[in-house]
């Protein structure tokens, strides 16, 4: 019996593997006068000319351009992706790859299925063990035959402030400093326990954290949960591994439990000039 069609519309585009994902890139990073490359389907996705020229400067301008676009405020499918590349006329990929999507949508859509059967109850309702194996593939650039995907720095957030992280993505991945940032919500594969993976990340794959700093910052367990663990691995800042950021006014009072760390201030206009340098050479430190 042939494998029922699978449904592309609808499935993020997150569920991609990195295999899929570098030989997307081999077609595309390529400037090509004959056939459409990646600034053309960088267009499509919505992306401006000057985001687009930042692209430029990549080494590999297909695979940001799809962390980002997942990343975005639209909705970015695998079905979208697609029909982007019909639109440009890359048929050739489509053909190409589409199969290979197809077997990572349909694993996905495996997944999700078996968490649905499984029962409410289960042996440890609190626990996320066994822990999740740093090799297992836990975030996109994560090769399962090879290497742990690193990061400069783990960036703790409220989904509230996510704008200002699409700016610390554009200051310091897309300019000379080219620092590589782990995003939650564009970097980590979707499926595992929340807690271990954060966990994960910032004790074995993030040299720094960065504390995005709000009103709905104080009021997140997520954020309070990864800023305490940062900081026992840290004891007295030794080796500055949490650095707390403020973007925007609060209304409520800093937390008490950074009040020892130095910030970086982007609400200061005084120092506004300085901010992003600032913030790059503490997490280039080594």
């Amino acid at each position: 019996m042939a494998d029922s069609p699978v449904d592309l519309s609808t499935a993020p585009l997150v569920v991609l593997n990195m295999s899929v994902r570098k030989k997307l890139a081999l077609y595309l990073n390529p400037k090509n006068v004959v056939a459409a490359d990646w600034t053309l389907v960088a267009e499509a996705m919505g992306f401006s000319y000057l985001e687009i020229v930042n692209y430029q400067r990549l080494q590999d301008p297909t695979l940001r351009l799809l962390e980002d676009w997942q990343a975005g405020p639209a909705e970015a499918t695998v079905g979208k992706l697609l029909s982007i590349l019909e639109d440009v006329e890359r048929r050739d990929i489509v053909e190409d790859l589409r199969p290979l999507m197809e077997e990572d949508v349909r694993k996905y859509r495996e997944g999700l299925k078996k968490r649905a059967e499984r029962p409410l109850q289960v042996h440890e309702v609190d626990s996320c063990v066994p822990r999740t194996h740093e090799k297992s593939g836990l975030t996109l650039g994560d090769d399962p035959e090879g290497t742990p995907e690193l990061f400069d720095a783990f960036i703790c957030y409220c989904s509230s402030d996510i704008a200002f992280v699409h700016e610390m993505i554009r200051q310091l991945e897309q300019t000379d400093y080219k620092l590589k940032l782990c995003v939650f919500d564009r970097n980590v594969l979707p499926g595992s326990c929340v807690w271990t993976i954060t966990s994960e990340l910032i004790e074995k794959r993030c040299k720094r954290v960065v504390a995005v700093i709000s009103d709905d910052y104080l009021d997140s367990d997520a954020c309070d949960f990864q800023t305490k663990f940062a900081l026992s691995l840290s004891p007295g800042a030794r080796n500055k591994r949490l650095i707390p950021v403020v973007y925007k006014g609060m209304t409520k009072q800093f937390p008490r439990i950074l009040s020892f760390l130095t910030v970086c201030d982007y609400t200061n206009p005084w120092t506004q000039a300085w901010f992003w340098e600032r913030l790059a050479k503490a997490l280039s430190l080594p």
